[in-house]
């Protein structure tokens, strides 16, 4: 008998279901369904440019039309498919992404008091509009509770947890009164589909809870009631009516429920996994184990390592948690990532370059592409910064902006696309090396994601800049083969064959293709990465002293010796 799992990927314009054959990893058959609310399925402010919110009613549609179309693709892809036979369905979304919701689970933004109402919809992961209250969050645990930041990487971030949970109630007081509870998205899909939704019995996970809500075991979980009295007490209460524990995703969130399984075609009963994140099921669909970096590469990127417990792991400062169980039992996960890398070049694109470069997205990248591939690395003279949304990682600053630094009258499009594509580069650099600074080991860098799959000239630029092999996962939907395999785990060995995930891993995941350094590229780039970290220092630091003077009369000499190499 045939055994199947379903992965599903809730991400920021839309979600993906992915149909996967236990007894191999071939990929069966997917389906894409684009958020149907806002502008690519977020609901922004055009008053407020750091709002951005989603409407949980496309969860719901997108639940349905993504497994039904894949059921559909799967039918026609295999002779003989049988829905009947898929035993586990896992989730993974965006995050921190929570939404507030009543004493029965239901989201405000779906009651009728409040359809209209962004504040009582999905605080979407890229909402930055809670800066002040993550500053304020911060300023506190370095006061009164500092082990909580040593374990996020010292600074408390705006795309968190609390502090978009804070600013509800300090702008948005009728929504805050009305929630019973605030619910991650990750945890939400995962009970709708098990139709047990009340607040406190809902399976949390571990993943959200520790890299975004302060949630260690070491201190009882959550963090205590002085702590968030001091911002504010009334978040105080709220902790009673949020959760004491929360799991890894190879535990069972609960069964379909025949309502739900009526809607999808798919047979009652079948294991539902506890959700998480994207890029730590993205990490375990594109095989992480000790020693390797998944990087996940789209809209922005998530970097994710491994630890073995036994091994113990230093607090690495400025990254975004290290927390047991968030990517595999029995390890430590590692978050790390940038706040932009796609959607820097797709500002780019959309605002700034010449009509005759193409007239639609994709040939304006392709034009691009094949201009900038005839330069060498540094023949441009520029230098950027990638802060257009922020710093996540190392600087965890929202309120860093950035930097397009050598321009000249000469400057062409394709010259300014490649310096961004270098920065972003330079940033993933940037965070490899804080982790091997304080004891990780990098030995292979595994990389997957949107961007991988379009984009080899960048990926080869990555090659270049970090001067390690970059490969290339098998599968180009980790996230949800990730999802795919804690769903199957959590259907049991008896059903799925598999007893932990990284046996499953061994069958399921693998490496498609890799992209080698060039090593006179990489010379040239260890000069650019030099003049990097000193405006990435001087710009993002307040202990940086020294003179910004050189770098430009640098970068111009770096520039003309590359053109007489031409």
């Amino acid at each position: 008998m045939k055994k199947y799992a379903i992965g599903l990927d809730f991400g920021t314009n839309s979600c993906r279901s992915l149909v996967v054959d236990l007894a191999d990893g071939q990929e069966l058959a997917s389906h894409v369904f684009s958020y149907p609310s806002g502008q690519d399925g977020i609901l922004l402010d055009p008053s407020d440019p750091n709002v951005a919110r989603q409407n949980p009613a496309d969860y719901a549609m997108g639940l349905i039309e993504s497994i039904r179309g894949a059921i559909k693709q799967a039918r026609k892809n295999v002779t003989g498919f049988n829905p009947a036979e898929v035993i586990g369905i896992g989730i993974d979304t965006t995050g921190s992404s929570p939404v507030p919701v009543d004493r029965n689970g239901t989201p405000l933004g779906l009651l009728p008091d409040f359809k209209n109402n962004l504040d009582a919809m999905v605080w979407l992961w890229k909402d930055h509009s809670s800066h002040a209250e993550a500053a304020q969050i911060t300023s506190i645990a370095q006061k009164i509770r500092p082990e909580y930041l040593a374990k996020i990487g010292g600074t408390y971030s705006s795309e968190w947890f609390w502090s978009k949970i804070l600013h509800c109630k300090n702008s948005a007081l009728d929504v805050f009164k009305a929630a019973y509870s605030f619910v991650e998205i990750c945890d939400y899909i995962p009970a709708l589909l098990t139709g047990e939704m009340r607040p406190e019995k809902i399976k949390r996970s571990v993943c959200a809870a520790g890299h975004k809500a302060m949630y260690n075991n070491t201190w009882g979980g959550l963090p205590d009631k002085e702590f968030l009295s001091a911002m504010d007490p009334a978040i105080a209460d709220l902790r009673d009516r949020l959760y004491e524990n929360a799991v890894p995703s190879d535990h069972l969130a609960g069964h379909l429920s025949p309502d739900w399984a009526e809607k999808l075609s798919l047979k009652p009963g079948i294991a539902i996994a506890v959700g998480a994140f994207d890029a730590h099921m993205g990490a375990v669909g594109a095989g992480v184990k000790e020693g390797t970096l998944v990087k996940i590469l789209g809209t922005s990127t998530c970097d994710i390592m491994v630890s073995p417990k036994h091994k113990g792991f230093e607090d690495i400062p400025g990254v975004c948690g290290i927390v047991d169980g968030s990517v595999l039992p029995g390890y430590f996960g590692i978050e790390a990532g940038q706040s932009a890398v796609g959607d820097i070049f797709l500002w780019f694109v959309s605002h700034l370059v010449p009509a005759s470069y193409g007239k639609t997205a994709d040939e304006i990248f392709r034009r691009l592409e094949t201009e900038t591939s005839k330069q060498k690395p540094g023949e441009h003279g520029l230098l950027c910064l990638d802060w257009n949304n922020g710093n996540r990682t190392i600087l965890v600053d929202v309120r860093l902006s950035g930097l397009i630094l050598g321009q000249t009258l000469h400057t062409k499009a394709h010259e300014i696309y490649r310096a961004l594509i270098e920065s972003t580069a330079f940033g993933a650099l940037t965070i490899i090396n804080r982790i091997e600074e304080y004891g990780g080991t990098v030995n292979d860098i595994v990389n997957c994601g949107g961007l991988v799959r379009k984009n080899p000239f960048l990926m080869q630029i990555y090659a270049d800049i970090i001067g390690r092999p970059m490969k290339v996962s098998r599968s180009d939907q980790t996230p949800a083969l990730g999802a795919a395999i804690f769903g199957a785990v959590a259907a049991g060995k008896q059903l799925s064959g598999f007893s932990c995930i990284e046996e499953a891993q061994r069958v399921i995941t693998g490496i498609k293709e890799v992209y080698e350094p060039n090593e006179k590229h990489q010379e040239v780039y260890q000069e650019l990465y030099r003049l990097y970290r000193q405006l990435h220092d001087a710009f993002g630091t307040s202990e940086w002293s020294g003179s910004l003077y050189p770098v430009m009369k640098e970068l111009i000499a770096i520039r003309e010796k590359q053109r007489r190499r031409q």
